[in-house]
């Protein structure tokens, strides 16, 4: 089950369940869905759409049937300067990649060091996807939308990253 252990959740509820949820509901995809961590009338309207198109029941409430047909909500990992490992590998592939239109600086080699050079290509698509430029690649930046229909940072790297 990718959501295991997940509480029902509805209209008006907050936190990290919600977070998970709006991630699951963007990645299913659903790019109209906020990362707020709040169950408001947009994210009841999604819950409603995708219960639709999955044949559930229609509630717009998040319980069992809908956790267990969402994908994985769980984050990414946090990728910051001194990271190391693939996934900052497959992060520097599609920051490589969308350098070529010149949107972005290039992170240079793709070698898995989350450097400098990564810093500053993850700072220039930060103002290029209009979120905070920290050069932090944490939930918002992950949730960055593509040219590529329907695919964000997060789908571009690889849901196989998503934590549980």
């Amino acid at each position: 089950m990718p959501n295991p252990g997940q509480p029902l959740i509805r209209r008006g509820d907050q936190g990290t369940a919600v977070f998970r949820a709006q991630r699951a509901l963007r990645r299913t995809p659903d790019l109209s869905v906020a990362l707020d961590g709040d169950f408001g009338p947009d994210t009841e309207a999604a819950v409603e759409r995708f219960q639709e198109g999955a044949g559930l029941d229609v509630d717009g409430i998040v319980g069992d049937d809908t956790w267990a047909a969402l994908p994985n909500g769980g984050p990414m990992p946090l990728l910051k300067a001194g990271s190391k490992g693939d996934v900052v590998r497959d992060l520097q592939e599609v920051l490589i990649s969308g350098s070529e239109d010149g949107d972005w600086p290039s992170p240079g080699e793709a070698d898995g060091d989350f450097g400098a050079e990564t810093k500053a290509s993850v700072e220039g698509f930060q103002e290029w996807g209009q979120v905070d430029v920290d050069g932090i690649v944490g939930d918002k930046t992950w949730a960055v939308p593509l040219h590529a229909a329907n695919s964000t940072l997060e789908t571009a790297v690889g849901l196989d990253w998503a934590e549980d």
